[in-house]
């Protein structure tokens, strides 16, 4: 597949497979994920390092095409982020966004009043569901988010929560004095409706010591989601790549998301999407140590096209249009990706490390259009729903 993006318009020309002259073993290896194959570590790395990207999308593109329901439509989403709180004990070196808990000139806990208000606009604007994140506050338990919970869905009947994540429940169920499984069931009893997959970063030991010193390890954070998949909450898989990993620890991080994934009992919905992203790193902590963000068209729809290949049991992949912009995301569309995820209404925390791309309802349809598929507005669960906004005319 050849990519070429000129004039707002973005194209692809596919060619098969097999046009061009490859190693054997490389060709073999594509064959056996084509057929639905799990492959190896091993594998996977050698088609990282040595396959050419215009095998890699003409690959990971044709099992896009087998694994959604409509090879022709691209999905996307309106939701607005809602930060809870920015006091947060984990040490992330990444996050511009939080403050230690002595700062109390800086920080905050969102009150009721400005949830209310902005889910108002959030469903003037067509959106059916609130993105909660926020800190690690170290007096924020359990009956807390309860009752917030509890609060918006009183007021908002039709509201999905997509809230917290594997940390934020590992947190709660620390400073509650109770298990990760009991947060979980108490959580959804509230009001939630799904765990996103905040907090993966990189799912290796020597990575997480790195940046995120105090956050809940790799093990922790497959655990709740594997606790989640077992009582069929719905939640999605993430990374955010770009900093001081290896390319053998994002391989790792790939497989350890498929093999926990083909963990999930049968029917449920285990990880409904994978979104990774690429480190931004304006005022970070790791900047500051010498890690900045080096960002490469080339290195990204590399990576989606390795997702989509060893992700063979998660069927949505999630083009970042927020960190990588506009004309990237849509060869991502190209290269194994499925949906250009949310509007975002509102987003703080990777907005105040430097990404400032942003789309409405009408630009990102277009930018859909303009790659060659057709949008579709969809929930959190990947079914689609009517693009409904007030005082529309």
């Amino acid at each position: 597949m050849v990519l070429t993006a000129t004039s707002g318009q973005v194209s692809a020309t596919t060619t098969s497979v097999t046009s061009n002259p490859i190693d054997m073993a490389l060709q073999s290896i594509i064959e056996r994920v084509l057929a639905g194959e799990h492959i190896s570590r091993e594998e996977a790395l050698r088609l990282w390092r040595e396959a050419p990207l215009h095998l890699l999308a003409s690959a990971a593109d044709h099992l896009r095409a087998e694994k959604v329901a409509d090879p022709e439509v691209v999905t996307w989403q309106i939701d607005r982020n809602i930060n809870t709180t920015n006091v947060c004990v984990s040490g992330c070196r990444f996050c511009n966004f939080h403050c230690k808990p002595h700062q109390t000139d800086r920080h905050f806990i969102t009150p009721i009043e400005e949830y209310i208000r902005k889910t108002e606009e959030m469903f003037a604007l067509g959106g059916d569901q609130l993105l909660l994140q926020g800190g690690m506050h170290p007096k924020l338990g359990i009956e807390y988010y309860e009752e917030l919970f509890r609060a918006l869905k009183e007021h908002f009947p039709t509201l999905r929560l997509n809230a917290l994540g594997a940390p934020e429940v590992a947190h709660i169920a620390k400073i509650s004095n109770i298990s990760t499984q009991k947060v979980l069931e108490r959580l959804v009893s509230a009001g939630l409706s799904s765990l996103p997959g905040a907090g993966a970063e990189i799912l290796v030991e020597r990575v997480r010591k790195m940046i995120s010193p105090a956050k809940p390890s790799a093990e922790e954070w497959l655990r709740v989601m594997h606790e989640a998949h077992e009582m069929n909450i719905p939640t999605t898989a993430t990374m955010m790549y770009g900093h001081i990993e290896t390319i053998e620890e994002r391989i790792e991080h790939l497989i350890r998301l498929r093999d926990l994934q083909a963990e999930c009992p049968k029917g449920n919905y285990g990880f409904t999407a994978f979104i990774p992203w690429i480190f931004r790193s304006e005022g970070t902590q790791l900047e500051q140590m010498g890690y900045s963000t080096h960002f490469s068209p080339n290195e990204y729809l590399r990576l989606i096209a390795i997702a989509r290949l060893v992700l063979n049991n998660i069927r949505n992949i999630q083009a970042s249009w927020l960190t990588v912009g506009k004309q990237t995301a849509q060869m991502a569309l190209h290269s194994g990706a499925n949906d250009m995820g949310s509007i975002m209404i509102e987003e703080n925390v990777v907005s105040s490390a430097g990404a400032h791309n942003q789309f409405d309802a009408e630009g990102i349809q277009r930018a859909i259009r303009e790659a060659g598929f057709e949008p579709r507005l969809r929930d959190q669960l990947y079914q689609p729903r009517e693009y409904i906004v007030a005082n529309r005319e």
